[in-house]
């Protein structure tokens, strides 16, 4: 039962309106007009205007019932050969032309019924560039109004000088929603209802079951979480374009209303003040109190509770279903990636950040493929890392629990999303998440893709996400409830955060990344390593950003043979004092640079120890990699360079949780405290000592039993 909204306490004061009705209500799905939606409408107008109500209409559906109108005509005059040959669309031009006053003489006769007198315009876009005709326009209407005359109005597409009434979306109105809004403001309306084939704006596609109705729209917290499905069926927009209208009108000071057509008395409901479709109004954020930062952490820290009471299979079964709905979503996570790429190029964003953003083709099976690999990995709750025996009868147990309540903030990649969060999932972890804004609508979706497949015995709530930079200063203040923070960007990123908290901070820096080639590598060997360490994805924080060769390897052509290989592969080169003087190729500026790109820096080095000393000067410990088949001077290396992760004759690309059998990763740690290099499930893990003393006599036995046999085994192994 609808019931009346005290938001919407502004009706009282509305006497003009405007009511858009769109081609998906004027018409039926087989594209005959709907003449009993049509006349329940237009009687729910009658009943307004005899209030005193200014109606003003703006109608839709010329073009659909003109096609009709043709298609109808052309096959009557069509003879049974023409009908056998290839059917050309019709010119949208000339349905408007058929359609108009067809669509106009069916309103006047129903109006008629009902003892109303209407009247049409038809305008263009091009009309409204006039300051005169703004003026007579109002001036005309007013007078239709003052003697009860309800105007209806269509754009003329007849003799629109768009390219096609359905693609160009040019000009000061490009639709019929844009057109209802721009006549509220132009006419000065006191409301906008814009009628629509559903019954209000919904977060999701109306035909998905998790979708739900938004009653008030809030741009700050709703335009990141909405998916918008389908454009309209038969007309030019659909929900999107009614959106960006009744935006554009809220913001002007006109409430705006987006509610069902299709219902009997929906208009009447508006105008009573009940909580009927969305409302869009200017003062919206003023009435609905947002969801604090502590709020938003305080639920996390419940629902990640209520998962860890869950069953080991239970968990699993989460992780299995994220995995299902992320492939079956895939088309609607592509569409809004897409429009972030797109929106990155616009902004003129670096090469690598539009990489780094980008979903390749593929890329959300492999996500699914790891979340299930990490849902078959061993349980990584309650397990015992150590068993104590205290007294007679008396076991004390070290075990592994979540930390809690994590926050990741992470920048550009909208694939860590979804692996941050079955990592959350999988060590049963409150989480909340701040991506990048160029990230924006990639993030929403995925989270709303994951958060769907949390039941509601946990929460949607155990993941959230921040979508306002201005949050994350108060987040970082609640060390009573957050329990890790984990920054994933530059230096400057982690730096600022961890002056900015008592919360520990995982750091995740820089990839500065480097492969020293020794004297004794062979050749082949090293380029192979040398390409893929750079190539393979330039963008990734453990790409090759420094080559570090043997001076021995400069003498004998080696380097060279590598730096045609780089340059082969369009790597752009610059060197350090030694290399660019004896390469010719531009000086660095700067060894502690992270390029992202097909870029690197080269430098020669007296020997390992040398290359240490510069990994230490200008590298970011994350990973470093020396390719040699000494294996005294590879034993040096490993033991030496304080990195989180140090290969002999790997890529450094091979640092990655899913290929170090993690499943996924959070990031690669480049902190010492407390996970160091990629870390998994078991870095957002910490420990508990438990001890139940109702265990029963005969298990404490079995135990005893147990650590006796242990304690045998392992002295006569020695």
């Amino acid at each position: 039962m609808d019931s009346t909204d005290s938001s919407r306490a502004f009706v009282k004061d509305v006497k003009r309106l405007v009511v858009k009705v769109g081609t998906a209500v004027v018409t039926r799905s087989d594209g005959r007009l709907a003449l009993g939606r049509l006349g329940a409408l237009l009687e729910q107008l009658k009943e307004l205007n005899s209030q005193g109500f200014e109606i003003i209409l703006v109608s839709s559906g010329a073009v659909g019932v003109g096609r009709q109108r043709l298609r109808y005509r052309k096959l009557v005059n069509s003879s049974l050969a023409d009908l056998q040959k290839p059917q050309n669309e019709l010119d949208g031009k000339a349905c408007a032309a058929v359609g108009q006053s067809s669509l106009m003489a069916l309103y006047d006769t129903l109006f008629s019924q009902l003892d109303v007198t209407s009247s049409q315009l038809l305008v263009t876009d091009s009309d409204f560039r006039d300051e005169d005709f703004r003026k007579q326009l109002y001036d005309t209407v007013q007078s239709l109004l003052d003697l009860r005359v309800i105007p209806i109005f269509n754009e003329n597409d007849a003799v629109s000088t768009r390219k096609a009434p359905y693609e160009d979306s040019s000009g000061i109105f490009w639709d019929n929603d844009s057109l209802a809004g721009l006549l509220a403001l132009e006419l000065k309306a006191d409301l906008l209802v814009l009628l629509s084939d559903v019954e209000g704006l919904y977060s999701g596609p109306p035909s998905e079951p998790n979708s739900k109705l938004i009653h008030t729209y809030i741009r700050a917290k709703h335009q990141a979480e909405i998916t918008f499905g389908d454009k309209s069926r038969v007309g030019r927009g659909g929900m999107t374009a009614k959106v960006n209208a009744a935006y554009c009108a809220a913001c002007a000071g006109i409430p705006v209303v987006i509610t069902s057509g299709f219902a009997m008395d929906s208009i009447i409901k508006v105008l009573e003040g009940k909580r009927v479709g969305t409302l869009f109004h200017r003062d919206a954020h003023l009435w609905v109190k947002q969801v604090g930062a502590r709020e938003m952490a305080v639920a996390a820290r419940e629902s990640s509770r209520r998962l860890q009471a869950l069953q080991s299979q239970d968990r699993r079964k989460i992780l299995l279903d994220v995995a299902d709905a992320l492939e079956a979503n895939e088309s609607l996570i592509k569409v809004e990636n897409e429009a972030d790429v797109a929106a990155a190029q616009e902004a003129g964003y670096a090469k690598s950040l539009v990489s780094r953003l980008a979903l390749k083709p593929g890329k959300i099976s492999s996500l699914a493929k790891s979340i299930r690999i990490l849902a078959d990995m061993e349980e990584p709750i309650g397990q015992i890392l150590k068993r104590t025996e205290l007294a007679d009868g008396l076991i004390l147990e070290k075990t592994s629990c979540p930390l809690g309540v994590l926050l990741i903030v992470f920048e550009s990649r909208p694939d860590a999303l979804v692996q941050i969060a079955s990592l959350a999932i999988r060590s049963g972890n409150g989480l909340l998440l701040k991506g990048g804004k160029e990230a924006m609508r990639s993030n929403a979706i995925l989270h709303k893709v994951i958060t769907s497949a949390i039941p509601d015995t946990v929460g949607e709530k155990l993941i959230g996400l921040v979508t306002s930079r201005e949050e994350i200063p108060d987040l970082l203040k609640l060390d009573d409830v957050i329990d890790l923070v984990i920054p994933r960007g530059s230096n400057k990123l982690v730096s600022q955060i961890k002056e900015s908290t008592k919360i520990p901070v995982l750091g995740h820096a820089d990839g500065i990344c480097h492969v020293y080639v020794d004297k004794s590598a062979n050749l082949d060997v090293a380029k192979n390593i040398v390409i893929d360490a750079k190539i393979d994805y330039p963008a990734a924080c453990n790409a090759m950003e420094t080559l570090l060769v043997h001076k021995d390897l400069a003498c004998n052509g080696a380097l060279n043979e590598l730096v045609v290989e780089l340059q082969h592969e369009g790597v752009g080169l610059f060197g350090g004092p030694r290399a660019s003087k004896l390469l010719q190729i531009p000086e660095t500026r700067l060894f502690h640079h992270e390029y992202n790109s097909m870029v690197c820096t080269v430098e020669i080095v007296d020997d390992v120890r040398a290359a240490i000393d510069h990994i230490h000067q200008h590298g970011s410990a994350h990973t470093d990699c020396i390719v040699a088949e000494d294996q005294k001077v590879a034993e040096t290396f490993l033991c030496q360079v304080d990195s989180a992760a140090v290969f002999h004759n790997a890529s450094t690309r091979f640092c990655d949780g899913a290929r170090f059998g993690l499943g996924a990763e959070v990031g690669i740690s480049t902190s010492r405290i407390h996970a160091r290099g990629p870390v998994g499930v078991e870095g957002l893990l910490t420990t508990r000592w438990y001890r139940n003393p109702e265990r029963p006599f005969f298990y404490n036995f079995l135990v005893l039993l147990f650590n006796d046999i242990e304690r045998e085994w392992t002295r006569r192994r020695w």
